[in-house]
């Protein structure tokens, strides 16, 4: 049965940039397949269960393609996931108080440049009592470099803290770079899928796109998405915080989320001049 040719047809959209990424990194064509094949495997245990009967080599080969004596071998090497790096699971957290609480903020709602040390400002106003907040078991000192080395953040002249964005986004740090990729990619590509495969309510999942644009209109919109997208961010991010602060210990609280944003743009190709029959 052949697979359904738009399907295929986004498949190799999609594919297409990861496939720059992973030649540009020396991912090679047979690295990719041994980790394809591994990743059937799992999938196909973990998603497609039979109700009340256990899964066997057998169905899952029957099930992915890969061979019976290749599943019964992946399925005893299964790896340990990606452990988070400790700049993302401490930053992150830093990051979403420092924009969700108004004590770390201006009139605006934009986070406030934070006094590096706290005996230069009131109470928990500080760079060093932000991350006390959150630890204290790390030195605030210890963050701030390996911010500093991140790009997250800057110390200027008068030795106040800037958060370099409104998001955790660093500009340099691969590890750091490389996880955001995979769970906010995997989370996107996630509820696409869901909703292509119709398996209940769909999840939000929406663009806006245009062509046919000057250089100029590109980047105006570009500083516009960036404004409201911002906006949009910091707002569920205080309500996020709001919600699980009061559900905190109860048993149902159990579930995460995600809610992001993206911009892209690339010149479009310019199209062949139309030749007729006599070649004019």
């Amino acid at each position: 049965m052949e697979p359904p040719p738009e399907l295929v047809a986004a498949l190799r959209r999609l594919l297409r940039p990861l496939i720059r990424l992973l030649t540009a990194n020396q991912i090679t064509y047979p690295y990719v397949i041994g980790l394809l094949k591994a990743l059937y495997v799992e999938v196909g245990e973990r998603e497609f269960p039979v109700e009340s009967k256990r899964q066997t080599d057998s169905r899952i080969s029957l099930l992915t393609g890969v061979h019976r004596k290749d599943v019964k071998r992946l399925r005893q090497e299964w790896s340990v996931g990606e452990p988070v790096p400790s700049a993302v699971s401490l930053g992150a957290q830093l990051v979403a108080r420092w924009t969700g609480l108004p004590e770390y903020q201006d009139a605006a709602g934009n986070p406030m440049p934070l006094p590096r040390l706290a005996t230069d400002a009131p109470a928990g106003q500080s760079f060093e009592g932000l991350v006390q907040s959150v630890s204290k078991d790390i030195r605030p000192r210890a963050v701030l470099d390996e911010w500093l080395r991140l790009g997250v953040a800057h110390v200027d002249v008068e030795d106040r803290v800037w958060l370099n964005a409104a998001a955790f986004i660093p500009s340099r740090g691969f590890r750091e770079k490389a996880y955001y990729f995979g769970r906010n990619i995997h989370d996107h590509l996630a509820a696409g899928a869901h909703n292509l495969m119709g398996e209940g309510v769909p999840f939000l999942e929406r663009s806006v796109y245009y062509d046919h644009l000057s250089p100029e209109s590109v980047q105006a919109l570009a500083v516009l998405a960036e404004d409201l997208g911002m906006k949009a961010l910091q707002a569920v991010n205080r309500r996020a915080m709001e919600l699980q602060a009061q559900e905190a210990g109860r048993g149902e609280a159990q579930w995460r989320m995600n809610f992001g944003l993206y911009y892209f743009t690339a010149k479009e190709p310019r199209p062949e001049p139309q030749v007729d029959a006599q070649g004019r």
